[in-house]
C-alpha cells in the first residue's frame, strides 16, 4: 500500500490552482482566500445535501464566510470603491 504524506493529503483535500492575473500581493492573497472560501462552501452545501446540516446552518455558515471574503477583501483593498 503506497504511503501518502501529509503535503500530499492537503493537495488532496485543499486543492490550490494557479494565478492568471496580473501579479501583485494584494490579489494574490485575494485570490487564495477565494479559494478556500469556493472549497468550504463546497463542503457545507455537500454536507447540507446529504442531510448532515440544516438548510439555515448551512445558510449561517456560509453567510458568515461571505461576511469574511468581504472583510478580507476590503483589509486588501481590492477592487476601489466597488462593494462585491
Amino acid at each position: 500500500m503506497t504511503q501518502f504524506n501529509s503535503q500530499d493529503k492537503n493537495s488532496f483535500l485543499y486543492p490550490r490552482s494557479r494565478y492568471y492575473g496580473n501579479f501583485q500581493p494584494e490579489t494574490l492573497a485575494f485570490n487564495a482566500n477565494l479559494q478556500e472560501f469556493a472549497q468550504k462552501i463546497s463542503y457545507i452545501t455537500c454536507l447540507e445535501t446529504g442531510g448532515k446540516l440544516s438548510p439555515e446552518e448551512a445558510y449561517e455558515q456560509i453567510r458568515g464566510l461571505w461576511k469574511q471574503l468581504k472583510h478580507s477583501k476590503k483589509q486588501l483593498a481590492i477592487g476601489g470603491n466597488k462593494e462585491i
